[in-house]
Formats: C-alpha cells, structure tokens, sequence
C-alpha cells in the first residue's frame, strides 16, 4: 500500500470535467489492488471509456507487473489504467514514468513487444508539477541490494547426463533450484504459470533462501519463452535449475529435466553434501 503524501509534488494540477466518474475498481484488475484506494475515474488517463475497454487493455499488463520489473510498476500503470478519485487527474512525474521504462522495456522486449507509444514518457509532467514522484534514493537503494533477474538466451533442457557431470557443473555454480512447474489454465489469453519451488543451495552466495521462490518465479516470468519449453502440457514437470549471479543479474546457464525415475540427479544432490570441489 503506498501513501499518496509520500508521491505527490505539489503544484497546480488540472480540473477533471464534469463527464468522468468515480467507479470501484473491479475485481478483474488484480494489478490495482491493494494500492491505498478503492474507486478509479472514468474515462482514466489511457482515454478508455468504458469499464469493459479499461478490463481488456489492463489485463494485458497484468503479466508485466508480475515480473516485478521496477518497484513502481504498479503505481505507474495503475494511476493511468485506474487514477485515483480526487478533483484533479493526478499524473505520473515523467522521472517515474524513465524509471520505470529503463527498468521494464528490455522485459517487454524479451516477450517481443517495444516500449508502446502510448506510454511515451514525454507526454508526462516534469517533476515540478503535480505529479506521481519515484520515491528517494534510499528506496531505489533497498531494491538493489537483491540480485534481479534478467531476460537472456534460454539454456537448453538436458535430458541426458551423468551424476559426474552434474556435479562439475554445480562446482562451478552459486545456486541451484529444483523446481516444480505446473500450468494453470488460463482464464485469458495471457498465460499464466503456477509455480512451485524447492531449494538447494550450492552455494548460498547472494541468494538468499526466503527470497528464492519469488526470484526464480521471476526469472521464469521474465524468460517466458524458456518457460513455455519446460511446460508443453498441463502435467507437473520438475526440473533442477543451476546457474551464477554476476553484476547482481541472476542468470540460469543449466536445466536438467528432473524425471521420476531418474537416478543421476538424485545420486548428484546426495553426493553433493560430501562433495569437494577441484
């Protein structure tokens, strides 16, 4: 929940026209709830009219805020899909709508599609306005201090390997995950994956345990392609995921598909306990 106080700068803002009004935001558009405020203006900043257009065009961002891409994700799309219901339409600052930009576009990309001409950041008011302001320095500080997940060439799935081999391959990894992956059937057409994770830590490095789950759900998130490969059906497939952390960007280089009967990844993770590293 963010407090409008801690964003907004204060100067004059424009009047809204009699023709909007104040609507509960509906349960359809999960990305703006939980945000400090119930109740949207219609017709928003996007120029929507209708709850039904607002629905349609939000859900397909829904996937992005997912990702986590930048902190203010959220409250960026969220005061342009459904702004909040005061006298004046409170805009996005332009330095938040860079921020955010910088942070997401390459996420967008990796999904194949540009940063869109509609949220072009020239179109919001500087900083001396009254506007949505990124938060302080310190803020951005405690959300880097995490290693993040980029988007990156997927790394095949191997199916075929020995116990030795695996065991090269984590001496010279940070982490490694198993993890189980499940599809959910999607409601819409943005597909949409229920992930399950269990760890086991290499080496613990700057992963730490209680943020492995959201972190790897992220990277599978952000790297959709590759995750679509390791899900073809609704069946569970389980998989061991090893990779490093460089420059704070967390990068998965194997996959090992993890079958019921196979023997060589189990044999790996017991041996690995007692295992010495050359």
């Amino acid at each position: 929940v963010f407090a409008m106080s801690g964003f907004l700068r204060v100067a004059t803002g424009f009047d809204i026209g009699l023709s909007t009004k104040c609507v509960m935001i509906p349960k359809e558009m999960g990305m703006c709830h939980k945000i400090g405020y119930s109740e949207m203006r219609l017709p928003n900043l996007m120029g929507h009219t209708s709850m039904a257009e607002v629905i349609l065009k939000s859900t397909t961002w829904q996937h992005l805020v997912h990702t986590d891409c930048h902190p203010h994700v959220r409250t960026f799309l969220c005061s342009l899909f459904a702004p909040i219901c005061l006298d004046t339409f409170i805009h996005p600052c332009r330095s938040m709508c860079v921020a955010v930009r910088d942070s997401c576009a390459p996420v967008l990309l990796c999904h194949g599609h540009p940063w869109p001409d509609s949220l072009d950041c020239d179109r919001f008011p500087g900083d001396e306005d009254m506007c949505l302001a990124p938060l302080t320095k310190d803020y951005k500080y405690l959300h880097k201090v995490l290693p993040k997940p980029a988007c990156q060439t997927c790394p095949a799935v191997e199916e075929f390997f020995t116990h030795k081999r695996v065991l090269e391959v984590l001496c010279d990894s940070n982490f490694a995950v198993k993890v189980k992956l499940s599809k959910k059937r999607p409601a819409l057409e943005d597909q949409e994956y229920n992930i399950e994770c269990q760890v086991e830590f290499v080496t613990q490095g700057s992963l730490l345990p209680y943020e492995t789950q959201s972190m790897i759900q992220q990277w599978l998130l952000i790297n959709e392609k590759c995750t679509e490969r390791m899900t073809p059906t609704h069946r569970p497939m389980v998989y061991l995921l090893v990779g490093n952390i460089e420059e704070g960007i967390i990068l998965v280089n194997q996959v090992y598909r993890w079958q019921r009967k196979d023997s060589q990844l189990t044999l790996a993770t017991q041996k690995w306990r007692y295992h010495k590293c050359l």
